[in-house]
């Protein structure tokens, strides 16, 4: 089973930010808004400014369902937060008028998880119903592993989760990454940026009903002076 494939409460580059990234974002932190300022500004704010950022809005998912197939996804770079709030003008337009979300035609899981089974059995793996089709089976394939830990990261930000912050290292066929998971009361949220040596640009991963309060959260923490 390929577990170097990721590793969740990885140390990550908050931790080179402060003493106990764990802790610094939870409700009794004293400094608590501070934190998130100066966490916003290194894992968003910079890639933003810099061109580097890409807008990833979740939705599919609801009334407890989690089938790959049902996940849809919109990505578009960004360089703005204006461009940002013309995302969530045109995602609260589509609810106005009753009409589909915006969606790309590519899939986040489903695709990538059928390829993954594909290049397994090609190699001689035999694998039963339930390893492809129940997430917690799939590390026992190749990509298998990488693939669940995002399914989890999607899952918890479209369904919510108790703990304020999570560090997430993981290997994807871009490279390294780190994946930082925010559920906050002002806004749930991931970031997903190059692993320390590693490459390529950011996404803010977050699900449709999180736009307008991450936009908030932004806009917060746009004039803060760069932490680096």
């Amino acid at each position: 089973m390929p577990f170097s494939e990721a590793k969740e409460h990885a140390p990550g580059r908050l931790h080179h930010i402060f003493a106990d990234p764990y802790s610094a974002f939870d409700n009794l932190a004293v400094e608590r808004q501070l934190h998130l300022r100066v966490a916003l500004q290194a894992l968003v704010c910079e890639p933003l400014a810099g061109g580097h950022l890409t807008l990833r809005v979740i939705h599919g998912w609801e009334n407890g369902g989690f089938d790959p197939a049902d996940l849809a996804h919109s990505d578009k770079r960004i360089a703005s937060l204006d461009e940002l709030d013309r995302v969530r003008l045109h995602f609260q337009q589509a609810f106005e008028k009753a009409a589909p979300l915006p969606h790309d035609e590519t899939s986040l899981l489903a695709g990538p998880l059928a390829e993954a089974i594909a290049a397994a059995e090609a190699k001689g793996q035999v694998l039963d119903e339930e390893t492809r089709t129940i997430p917690a089976r799939w590390p026992a394939f190749e990509r298998g592993l990488s693939l669940y830990t995002f399914f989890k990261v999607y899952h918890r930000l479209t369904y919510g989760e108790d703990d304020s912050y999570r560090s997430i290292h993981c290997q994807t066929p871009d490279g390294a990454r780190e994946i930082h998971e925010f559920h906050l009361e002002e806004g749930e949220f991931a970031v997903v940026c190059p692993a320390e040596g590693a490459s390529g640009d950011s996404v803010l991963v977050l699900h449709v009903s999180q736009l307008e309060p991450v936009l908030m959260l932004l806009e917060a923490c746009r004039h803060l002076a760069p932490t680096r």
